[in-house]
């Protein structure tokens, strides 16, 4: 039985900002770009991942009812940058708006549960 989508999926909701690059049952691989002053519908991330950056803005991540969940801004880390990596657990919904003067583009290795 396949991996039920949850229902604000990036992909269903937001495929102005994610793209497929590869998705099979174990992995689905992701580009996600958000140019400067873009924001993205509010969308959710089911299942984790691996972050490639290949470039960083600063970004702020909201969630449904606009209360700031991350503010790239105040991480812990420097921010990564191209050919850094981070992790992320899954995401509820939420909405990421792009407060910097570059892309925020990272392709993310989304691992599906074993089915």
């Amino acid at each position: 039985m396949p991996n039920k989508l949850h229902p604000l999926d990036a992909m269903a909701v937001a495929p102005d900002h994610h793209s497929i690059l590869l998705e099979n049952d174990q992995v689905r691989v992701l580009d996600t770009r958000l140019g400067p002053g873009g924001r993205t519908p509010v969308h959710s991330h089911q299942w984790p991942a691996a972050l490639y950056v290949l470039s960083w803005s600063d970004f702020v991540r909201y969630d449904p009812d606009g209360k700031v969940l991350v503010d790239s801004r105040t991480m812990m880390t420097s921010a990564p940058g191209p050919g850094g990596a981070l992790w992320s657990a899954p995401l509820p919904p939420h909405y990421v708006e792009n407060i910097g003067d570059r892309d925020l583009h990272i392709v993310a290795v989304e691992m599906k549960p074993a089915v």
